[in-house]
């Protein structure tokens, strides 16, 4: 080829490129300047962008409608922050070019709380037009803003897809092993607060983990306090974790009392709601049953055949994860071990079980069971933490790093306890951090945290 042909092929492919970076780009629109029709925009809630938000009138059919432009058409993702102070979700039809599509919209805890809703979506090149309509009488939340960009690109979502139990492993969309790392939060009756945008962000982009594990308690002041309220926060994280390409495993917190079948109503009325509502989704598990405890392995393995038909109703898909007897300790701490569960499996495909550890308090005898157990039994480690059984005390880094390696050989997913500012040592932030942070780097986390965060941030080779 010529020079001079060569020279103009590459201007006119630099020239595509620069083309084509707008739709790259994220664009900002603030609801207070758009088109509203049943509602007003105010400024009298803190934490808003711009110069103000909408506060929908309360009546069905209230709405903000942008004008967005695309340099090119094509796919895009949609992230709407707003504040939703009630205890009750308000859904809204979100219409792009007139293809409506419902999204959620649940209580954030407060007006000052702000949040984001995320979906994608196809826009087509030049003007297009993005209306969020109110669908009940309670209206919409506080808008703030919309955000319009690419997709995100690289995300432990969009590598893995759907996951599946294949054999005694953890595989993605494509039968590859995988290993999923990341964090737990702590109660949502305590802690929600730990659980922002910024916090969030900062888990999913400066930790980069794979998984939030989004524990909702039952007890001790939790659920069974406030079913709708805890539900509604558990459809927010869901969310969220979806807005960023992180998997969400969703807790059933039991603890006390230590026998599942206590909650079983309680827990076929959520998964139920729960897998209605995002059956779509290819980034969750259900982990049905925290830590039975005082109970034997064949209770455990009756709750857990009563629930999954329930859930399955509704998500044939969704991995599940079944808590093992003794704290989930796969019957160590009763003098039990693997072998039970490998004697009288759960009735039901695409399940894994689950394993705690807390390397101050358990040993060898620990390790070499799960070490035993991964070569029989899919498992998955849904919490373990670097210090005492408590979450508290001293740290024993060299056996919590015994587990890892052993993890890391067998392809054993990990989520560490927690994330949050509580004042034990297992809560990776130091105490006041929350809300308002700084989450991303290490300037306030604790000894355990700073540990935890380096080996987050260490992917799995998806």
């Amino acid at each position: 080829m010529h020079r001079s042909v060569r020279l103009a092929a590459i201007a006119a492919i630099v020239a595509a490129s620069l083309q084509a970076a707008p739709a790259q780009a994220a664009t900002t629109y603030e609801a207070e300047n758009a088109t509203i029709s049943q509602g007003v925009a105010e400024s009298n809630h803190a934490g808003y962008s711009g110069t103000g938000f909408v506060n929908y009138d309360n009546t069905t059919g209230s709405y903000v409608e942008f004008a967005v432009d695309a340099a090119t058409a094509g796919p895009a993702t949609l992230t709407f922050r707003y504040a939703n102070g009630t205890t009750t979700n308000r859904p809204m039809a979100v219409a792009v070019n007139g293809t409506t599509t419902t999204r959620d919209f649940p209580g954030t805890g407060a007006w000052t709380t702000w949040q984001e809703a995320t979906l994608t979506t196809t826009l087509n090149a030049g003007t297009n037009t993005v209306r969020a309509t109110a669908t009940t009488a309670n209206g919409g939340p506080n808008l703030d803003r919309l955000v319009v960009g690419a997709p995100s690109a690289g995300t432990p979502v969009q590598a893995n897809g759907q996951l599946k139990v294949c054999g005694v492993k953890l595989c993605n969309a494509q039968g590859k092993q995988i290993q999923l790392r990341g964090m737990s939060s702590h109660g949502l009756q305590w802690y929600y607060q730990c659980l922002n945008t910024a916090s969030l962000d900062a888990l999913a982009n400066d930790w980069k983990a794979d998984v939030l594990r989004i524990s909702m308690y039952i007890q001790e002041d939790g659920y069974e306090t406030n079913p709708r309220l805890f539900t509604d926060r558990v459809h927010n994280l869901i969310e969220q974790a979806t807005a960023r390409g992180m998997y969400a495993i969703v807790d059933w917190h039991m603890l006390s009392p230590g026998d599942p079948n206590y909650n079983l109503s309680r827990a076929k009325t959520f998964f139920t709601e729960i897998a209605q509502r995002h059956n779509g989704k290819n980034n969750l598990l259900y982990e049905i049953a925290n830590e039975p405890n005082g109970v034997s392995w064949s209770t455990v393995r009756s709750y857990a055949n009563q629930l999954i038909p329930v859930i399955r109703q509704y998500d044939p898909e969704t991995p599940i994860l079944v808590g093992t007897r003794a704290w989930s300790s796969l019957g160590v701490s009763d003098g039990a071990s693997e072998t039970e569960i490998i004697n009288n499996p759960v009735n039901a495909d695409n399940i894994m079980y689950t394993f705690h550890f807390y390397a101050a308090s358990h040993g060898s005898e620990y390790l070499d069971t799960l070490s035993r157990a991964a070569d029989r039994l899919p498992i998955f480690v849904t919490e373990f933490g670097t210090q005492t059984a408590s979450g508290d005390g001293s740290n024993n880094f060299t056996r919590s790093q015994q587990y890892l390696d052993l993890m890391a050989q067998k392809k054993i997913s990990w989520v560490n306890w927690n994330f949050s500012d509580d004042f034990r040592s297992g809560a990776v932030f130091t105490e006041g951090t929350c809300p308002n942070g700084p989450f991303a780097g290490t300037s306030r986390l604790k000894p355990a945290g700073v540990w935890i965060r380096d080996r987050v941030r260490t992917p799995d080779d998806f």
